[in-house]
């Protein structure tokens, strides 16, 4: 671990240690982040793992490929005839789909990982409705360490198999899951498990090399917006701290728009800053087909608020037909990506239409995970499929 770096309530400011492994303020609670007392401009690399390439921003002495699985270094891909629609010039997709299991989860569950590993420890766990459940299990099966999972009891029977697979110690949890987050955390302390969960201060690392390979993919200029799919609020808080350490040393003189996008019918974050409120509350019966961010009481939800006030960010809602049409518009362009995925084009499509987002700005959505992760999203769409004898076939493909 690096001598310069120190963990750093996002709260109260309190300091620990970087060997933590409980990711909350001893004093106020609030989550932890890693602070580096200096940053030097460093040349990136041009090949290398993920890991490699950004050493220098990362709190470790030095990777360790053996535990990698390839992660990060997804494509950014301009939107050209859905931007025209759209009356803008610049609309990206940052596609995760493209990591090793299906979505953004896996930079932070390998930077987390690497943590707990540097610190010898042979237990991992995660709380998770899916994305982070597979991540953690296949990552910590490639380390051969113990893993334990645990997700909500009404989680998708298509679900299951692909977490199973990777042989963790799965359980289906029956309670609330945004209490399931702070409770694994209680046990895991008395248990000796790391709970790699979803805004713990080293996937936070993780996540903000999105940042850093946007800028990197559109030449050191930051775009305008990101709209970023937001539950629990660690991958919105790790892309925001990847701009801000980038514009640190240099790299870029200003910082996007950051919009955390939720589905209204789970928006704990959306409702305190529509009120004017830094404290987000617990949503009493959360109902979204975008499940991966269907947290109920975000860990990290303060810390977005804050962020969104300190550098004029957005929040907003869209409904779940929303979600499915934008899920159908992003096909449209290649990119199939789970519900969630299409969260911030139908974010893009509302703020467009409310002329919030103007033709000239350049707006990149991150697609989180991709679409074959949960398939029964799928009975919501309209298919037209033509069955055909053989002797007609000619006759069908000219008509």
């Amino acid at each position: 671990m690096k001598k310069d770096a120190i963990l750093i309530c996002t709260g109260c400011g309190k300091e620990f240690p970087l060997n933590r492994i409980h990711p909350r303020c001893a004093r106020c609670n609030e989550p932890l982040e890693v602070a580096y007392g200096r940053l030097a401009q460093v040349e990136i690399p041009a090949r290398g793992t993920m890991l490699e390439r950004y050493r220098d921003f990362l709190p470790f002495s030095a990777p360790r490929p053996e535990i990698s699985l390839g992660e990060g270094n997804t494509p950014l891909l301009k939107a050209g005839a859905l931007a025209e629609e759209l009356g803008m010039r610049s609309l990206f997709f940052k596609n995760e789909t493209q990591n090793p299991t299906w979505s953004f989860k896996d930079r932070g569950t390998v930077t987390g990982l690497m943590h707990a590993v540097s610190l010898g420890i042979t237990k991992i766990g995660t709380v998770s409705t899916g994305n982070m459940a597979v991540s953690v299990a296949a990552y910590g099966a490639r380390a051969g360490l113990e893993t334990y999972v645990l997700v909500s009891q009404g989680i998708a029977e298509e679900k299951i198999a692909p977490i199973a697979i990777h042989a963790p110690r799965l359980l289906t949890v029956d309670g609330d899951y945004g209490e399931l987050y702070f409770r694994s955390l209680e046990v895991g302390q008395r248990r000796g498990i790391y709970f790699i969960n979803s805004d713990v201060p080293f996937r936070v690392e993780g996540s903000k090399t999105i940042a850093f390979e946007i800028c990197e993919q559109l030449g050191f200029q930051a775009p305008a917006y990101v709209v970023v799919p937001t539950s629990s609020g660690g991958n919105f808080r790790g892309i925001q701290k990847g701009f801000e350490e980038l514009r640190r040393v240099g790299a870029i003189d200003r910082l996007p728009r950051m919009v955390a996008a939720q589905a209204a019918g789970c928006a704990p974050i959306a409702a305190a800053f529509g009120r004017g409120s830094l404290t987000v509350e617990r949503v009493g019966e959360p109902r979204t087909i975008a499940h991966a961010i269907e947290n109920p009481f975000p860990p990290s939800g303060n810390q977005v608020l804050r962020k969104l006030r300190a550098h004029g960010g957005l929040a907003v809602t869209v409904t779940d037909e929303e979600i499915i049409a934008a899920q159908g518009f992003m096909a449209g362009t290649g990119i199939f990506g789970q519900p969630e995925g299409a969260v911030p084009l139908a974010a893009v499509k509302k703020l467009r239409a409310e002329n919030v987002l103007k033709p000239g700005d350049s707006v990149v959505c991150i697609v989180s995970g991709a679409g074959l992760k949960y398939t029964a999203a799928l009975r919501l769409h309209r298919f037209e499929v033509r069955p055909v004898t053989m002797e007609r076939l000619e006759e069908a493909l000219v008509g």
